[in-house]
Parts: structure tokens; sequence; C-alpha cells
């Protein structure tokens, strides 16, 4: 199984006990920057927000069928009162868990059902090179992303195209998607940018990032830009887990080179930090 597959399984086999992402890490064989990345891109969804939906549908289902402690229920939730539980199902269902029992169904509800993955990923992935950058500056449109808005990227790099013009100190005909600042939530920040020589003269308005001195494995992403995200999944959940290598905690990015026309493809590599 590949590290977002054994997530799944402990998560459906632990689901009535306390977890927490260290310990799915664990038990997924790869670290927690890892297991954010690799569960996200495989499933469209952060890890723990994924064990957090799974636990308040199973209660839903249980409080439909007329279950009369609520308390009991979030504690098998993992949640330490009935107010906190009653917060949380709110947030997920819009209801109470009280109207939930007391209409006695979830046909109203959008329950979070267990995720089943195929055992194998079927992208054919070239082996990458390595390369190991010096450290450079990035500038461009910067927006903060989660699985539920990752639709904006396309967004930003219209605006980039529209708004290039404008950032000063370029250096090279050379686009970045940076992905950066990442937290265990899955949330991170996306900048479609350029290199530039300074940040000195640069408006507020655009996102900037040092990108640091480090080795990367790049990968030629042959296929159109649309299914970027098939690749992604398959070098998290595939090609990463079997190189015997480990992911930096430092900036990802896509590279387009002056060859990338979207109509086309070619032109587009994905670097992938890496360390021993």
């Amino acid at each position: 199984m590949n590290p977002a597959q054994r997530a799944l399984w402990y998560v459906e086999s632990h689901l009535v006990e306390p977890m927490t992402l260290d310990e799915i890490a664990a038990i997924s064989g790869v670290s927690r920057f890892h297991i954010v990345r690799a569960f996200a891109v495989a499933t469209g969804l952060p890890v723990m927000r994924y064990v957090r939906a799974r636990r308040l549908s199973e209660a839903a289902r249980s409080l439909a069928k007329g279950a009369p402690d609520i308390l009991s229920l979030a504690l098998e939730a993992d949640y330490g009162s009935h107010e906190a539980f009653t917060r949380a199902f709110r947030d997920q269902f819009g209801t109470t868990p009280e109207a939930v029992r007391a209409a006695q169904c979830t046909g109203h509800l959008k329950l979070q059902e267990p995720i089943l993955m195929d055992s194998t990923i079927s992208d054919k992935l070239a082996n990458p090179r390595f390369e190991t950058t010096k450290a450079f500056l990035v500038a461009g449109i910067s927006e903060r992303i989660s699985c539920d808005n990752g639709a904006a990227i396309p967004g930003l790099w219209q605006r980039f195209h529209q708004e290039v013009a404008d950032i000063p100190a370029r250096v090279g005909p050379v686009a970045y998607g940076v992905c950066c600042n990442g937290d265990d939530a899955g949330n991170f920040d996306y900048i479609a940018g350029v290199e530039v020589a300074d940040f000195s003269e640069l408006p507020r308005p655009f996102g900037r990032i040092r990108i640091p001195e480090q080795r990367y494995a790049v990968f030629t992403h042959a296929d159109h830009v649309a299914s970027i995200r098939r690749t992604v999944n398959a070098i998290w959940n595939q090609w990463l887990p079997a190189s015997g290598l480990k992911a930096a905690d430092a900036p990802n990015f896509e590279r387009y080179d002056e060859k990338f026309d979207p109509a086309t493809n070619g032109g587009l590599e994905i670097w992938i930090p890496v360390r021993d």
C-alpha cells in the first residue's frame, strides 16, 4: 500500500480511538509533512479533516438511529464535551445533533463515506533527474490555497499573465508555480511568479518568496497541464516512498520554461525538495 492507502486503512480501523497526525504519519511510513501532501493529492481532503468528517458522519448515523447519550458519542468522536461536539457537528452539517436525532434520518446531511482507493497508481512516471538549486527569489500573484479552493490556481495564472509586466527586476523568461508555507491542515501559499533580482521595488500587492539552496528531484509532466494532479499524486504516493529519500520541508514548485504552451504541452517540470 502507498502512504495515502496506509493512512486510510489506519483511520478507518481506529475511528473510535484517539489518533494524531504524527501517529498516522508513522503508520504510513513517512513524515507528517509528507503525509499531509500525499493524502491531500490522493483524496482531495486534508487527512485530519477526513478523520473529523468520518467520525461526525458515524455519529450522525447513530443519532438518526436514536442514540440516547450524545456525550458518549462526543467522547467516541474524540471531543471532550457535549458543547465542543455540537459546535463541530453544526460546522460539518449545518444542524445540531439533537435535530438529527429528532428527524431520525440522515438523508439531508452530506455524510463523509469511507474513501476507497485502487491498490495501484496507473501513472507511468519517468525517473527524475536531480538538481541542486542556488537560492533565488520569486515574485508574483499569491493566494492561500486549501483543498476547497484549489480551482483558484488557474485564476492566479490568468492574473499573472495580465500583471507580469508590472513585476520589476525580472530575471529570465521562466515562470514558477511555487507551493510554500504549508500547514498540517493541507493549506499552502501558491505564487504564480517569476525570478527577480531583488524585492526592493516590488509593489506591496505582489507575493514574494526566497527559494533556498536545495536538492530537488525534477519530473517532466508530459501530459496536459490540467492533469498535473495525477502526476503529483504518483510522485508523493509512489515514487518518493520507494526512492529511499525523504521530502525536505522546503518549497516545491512547477517550472514553466519558454517552451511551455498549454495547448501543445511541453516545457513543464515539477520540482520536489528531497533529502537523504
